[in-house]
């Protein structure tokens, strides 16, 4: 798993992809990027599958804020990002976001 992080000259952005390997995600059909960047909508933000089972999906995400996020997995799965830049409490006890800071 992986995010990569590319600071864009001409505005004040970052492009940002994001990455979840198959080891994490195990067989998955589908998987989602739900998070303050897109208002926690499960369909809006969809990844692309590869054919090694991971999945990938890029964003233009404004510089000098932290975002929230988390992967959902087929649906009904949440799963974290390890490698994401910390975590935060979520609204709910049982879980914790993932943080990206641009």
């Amino acid at each position: 798993m992986s995010i990569t992080k590319k600071p864009l000259k001409s505005k004040p952005v970052s492009k940002v992809t994001f990455k979840v390997e198959k080891d994490l995600i195990g067989d998955a059909e589908t998987v989602n990027l739900v998070g303050d960047f897109n208002n926690w909508d499960s369909a809006e933000t969809p990844m692309k599958g590869a054919k090694n089972g991971s999945f990938t999906v890029a964003l233009d995400l404004e510089n000098g804020k932290t975002y929230n996020f988390r992967y959902l997995v087929n649906g009904t799965s949440w799963v974290n990002d390890p490698e994401a830049d910390g975590s935060a409490p979520s609204p709910y006890p049982d879980a914790t976001n993932s943080l990206i800071n641009l």
